[in-house]
């Protein structure tokens, strides 16, 4: 199958990109302070200057007290982190590549004990307590506020320093995708109940990061059925009950859904071989990006388990075919760029063997 189409550009109004190849978010923590230094910069130039399309960043946390849960993780506020991811985009536009940072809140996944502030529980949907003790602050209509305008100053700021977009977490089993869950949300008020209401968060936040940055300007949501909790998890069971998650969240301002499975090539729903990104599209009407181990024989989950276990290049046949029948519009690649920043140069130059194999142990270098 000819890989061209993964080489064609892509146009959304005024975002222009050069090719369809996105590198996936990925968690990177090597951002002390949660300001992004020189080898960051070095790190997302590489992978522009080798024909990735889009780059979405590794998750940045939002200007929230709660808003982050691990080590090293780069801010998308203050001073000095938008001074430093300045420098990563005009890196990456010098090489003729496009950027958006993923806008993040971990939401109750946090622990007490997590920098900036040890003191301060994980916040969630609802209340939840330990040997008496809070561990998941449950939002008050004070905090979800404050939590949505952090989000729209963020999305404004990104705009400001010269970003492409902005993309919006909202899977995963963190706070945007704890508000979707009844499992998670057990609010009583007009944030729970009905998965309209349970998505009535996304909505608003979706909306004032719209307000923020006006019209044009691009907003991508990433959501998944998955959690890491659970593989099997199904938010919706058909794909009825998809276009009705999803409507809400396109008229409010979303512009390209972010599809987020483990594998690209599995169907999302009986008596159908569409992904989750192909049914997307086709519900709503958006552009969508897949994802879920392109390129490689191996699953992540695989690697954290199994840490001898190597995962070599995998055809792309499959994901070209389904590209080429205008099933999704782009293609976000993460292990496999991750590992190999010439990724992209190399399937386009036809030096497949050439890939480099993944293995746990390229998670503690940035190259």
């Amino acid at each position: 199958m000819p890989v061209k189409a993964l080489f064609k550009p892509f146009h959304l109004g005024a975002l222009e990109l050069p090719t369809r190849v996105v590198m996936a978010p990925m968690t990177r923590s090597f951002s002390p302070g949660g300001v992004p230094n020189a080898k960051v910069v070095e790190y997302y130039r590489r992978r522009a200057a080798a024909g990735v399309g889009l780059i979405i960043t590794e998750g940045t946390t939002v200007g929230h007290k709660a808003s982050n849960g691990y080590p090293n993780v780069p801010h998308f506020y203050g001073e000095a982190a938008l001074a430093g991811w300045q420098q990563v985009v005009e890196a990456v536009h010098a090489e003729g590549g496009k950027i958006v940072p993923q806008l993040w809140h971990v939401g109750s996944v946090r622990r007490i004990g997590t920098e900036p502030d040890a003191s301060v529980p994980g916040y969630g949907p609802t209340e939840k307590r330990k040997d008496g003790q809070v561990v998941v602050h449950g939002m008050t209509q004070a905090d979800i506020d404050e939590v949505i305008a952090a989000f729209a100053q963020a999305a404004k700021d990104a705009q400001r320093i010269g970003m492409d977009g902005v993309e919006i977490h909202g899977a995963h089993g963190y706070l945007v995708d704890q508000f979707f869950w009844e499992g998670s949300n057990q609010r009583t008020d007009g944030y729970g109940g009905s998965l309209a209401n349970r998505s009535r968060f996304a909505i608003e936040l979706i909306r004032a990061v719209r307000v923020a940055v006006g019209e044009g300007f691009p907003i991508i949501f990433r959501f998944s059925q998955w959690k890491q909790q659970d593989y099997t998890a199904r938010l919706v069971q058909t794909p009825e009950a998809l276009g009705e998650f999803l409507k809400p969240l396109a008229d409010a301002g979303v512009d390209i859904f972010h599809c987020s499975t483990r594998r690209f090539w599995e169907p999302e729903f009986d008596g159908s071989d569409l992904n989750l990104a192909g049914w997307t599209r086709q519900l709503t009407g958006k552009p969508t990006i897949t994802v879920g181990s392109v390129g490689l024989d191996g699953e992540f989950l695989q690697f954290m388990v199994n840490t001898d276990k190597v995962a070599q290049p995998a055809s792309l046949e499959k994901l070209l075919e389904r590209l080429n029948n205008d099933e999704f519009d782009l293609v976000a690649v993460g292990r496999a760029l991750l590992v190999d920043p010439d990724w992209a140069q190399k399937v386009r130059d036809g030096r497949e063997q050439e890939i480099l194999s993944f293995s746990r142990e390229a998670l503690m270098t940035l190259v």
